[in-house]
This record gives C-alpha cells, sequence and structure tokens, in this order.
C-alpha cells in the first residue's frame, strides 16, 4: 500500500489472524471485510489511528449487503436456523429438510413406537403431551392471543427459543431440533423449568401426536466422547 506521495505503508493488523478460520465461508467473509479495509486504508492518507477514529471510514450496511451479494452470486446459501428465515428470504436459504420419516418404525421394550431422540437439558420428570409444531410468527401468535394448548410438548427449530420465548413458559416440554445444551434456549428453559430436548433427531413424528418424553434421563455431557454421548440420548416415544 501507498501514501498519497507513494510513500509505502503498511497496514497494521495482517498478524493479528495468525490462523484461517474454521470453516471456509467464515474465512471469505472475514477475508473480503479486511480487503476492504485495507483497500480504505490505503486511499485514506492516514494513519490508521486517525483512521478509526474517523467516522467516515466506517464500513456501511452497503458495504456489508454487497459482501453478501458477491458471495450469494456464486451460488452459495445459508443453512436455515429458522423458518422464518427462508419465508422472508428464500433466495438466500438452502431449501428446508423434509421432516424425516425412513418408514422403517423402532420400538422400546414396551411395544412404544421410538420416533426421535435428543440432547436433555436438565433432568425432570419423564412427560407426556401432544407434539406441536411452532415454526412461524403466526402460529406464536395464535397461542399468545388464544392461550398454548394443555400439554403441548414444542417442536421448534434451532431459532425458536426467540421465535417463542413469549410463550415458552407455557410448554409442558420443548424438542429442538438443532443447537446443544449449551444454547440460550437451555438457559431459558432452566430458567421457566421447562423440560427440554436439544439437537433433537425426529423419524415419524407428527403434528399432534401424543408423545412421551424421556426428559427423567440425565443431563446431556457437552464434552462426552460421541459413543458416551450417543447412549445419554433421552428417547421421544409415540403412545397413541
Amino acid at each position: 500500500m501507498t501514501e498519497a506521495d507513494g510513500a509505502e505503508r503498511t497496514a497494521p493488523f495482517p498478524d493479528k489472524w495468525p490462523r484461517a478460520s474454521q470453516t471456509d465461508i467464515v474465512e471469505r467473509y472475514h477475508g473480503e471485510v479486511r480487503k476492504l479495509v485495507a483497500e480504505r486504508f490505503a486511499a485514506s492518507g492516514k494513519d490508521w489511528a486517525e483512521l478509526v477514529h474517523d467516522p467516515a471510514s466506517e464500513l456501511t450496511r452497503e458495504d456489508f449487503e454487497k459482501i453478501e451479494a458477491d458471495l450469494l452470486a456464486t451460488g452459495y446459501r445459508f443453512e436455515v436456523s429458522a423458518v422464518v428465515s427462508l419465508q422472508e428470504e428464500p433466495d438466500k436459504y438452502k431449501p428446508l429438510p423434509v421432516a424425516q420419516d425412513s418408514g422403517e418404525a423402532h420400538y422400546d421394550e414396551q411395544g412404544r413406537q421410538i420416533v426421535g431422540t435428543g440432547d436433555n437439558v436438565f433432568s425432570t420428570g419423564d412427560v407426556t403431551g401432544t407434539a406441536r409444531f411452532i415454526s412461524t410468527v403466526e402460529r406464536v401468535m395464535e397461542m399468545l392471543v388464544e392461550g398454548v394448548p394443555d400439554g403441548t410438548i414444542a417442536v421448534i427449530d434451532d431459532s425458536g427459543g426467540t421465535l417463542t420465548a413469549p410463550i415458552l413458559a407455557d410448554f409442558a416440554g420443548v424438542i429442538c431440533l438443532g443447537g446443544t445444551v449449551r444454547a440460550h434456549l437451555g438457559i431459558l428453559t432452566r430458567e421457566h423449568a421447562v423440560p427440554c430436548l436439544m439437537a433433537a433427531e425426529i423419524d415419524g413424528l407428527g403434528e399432534g401426536d401424543e408423545i412421551l418424553v424421556e426428559y427423567s434421563k440425565s443431563a446431556a455431557d457437552a464434552y462426552a466422547t460421541a459413543e458416551a454421548a450417543a447412549a445419554q440420548r433421552a428417547r421421544i416415544l409415540k403412545v397413541s
């Protein structure tokens, strides 16, 4: 980089990132931001201390939107963590996976169909209730106005903790199809004493099914080996 008078200049930040990002998408995004800052720095004719305190040099919303647009132009699409994101900006996200139903039923020792498993946030008694899929603002508003039906075990997506926060305390239980036991939703459900499974995988679970969830299982160990974690997962059982 050069000063306006041609003198060589060096940006003060290259050594701050000695390691690559954990994913290609993060590395690309950060790389584009660094490149843009370096270009602005080179063209400014200012030293670094002057630049970072100059409001006129701040990156704008338009800058970040262009970085995103350039990324999407390559064909990349973001993973969906909330149904509402896909509804509002469908061109930015990968299609939502269809709820799994392998057609291969599995049963427990009492003959009850196993329709899913998940990591238990905290241990309480098993809960029997009705599975209700809640992934839209409209459904949350309906339950705000009309009340959450008794015995609702809410099946929500990865960002459902934010979406369902106004009615979270009224659930009999939660089954979250993403996240970990250390996620924000885990904190919220512990505070409200609402039993919760995280990172749940379901197979054959449908709207309105009467289910029993093994919330009595020990709380999942976030640092357990994969084998130990699999053995510790709580089951979701269809009871009617």
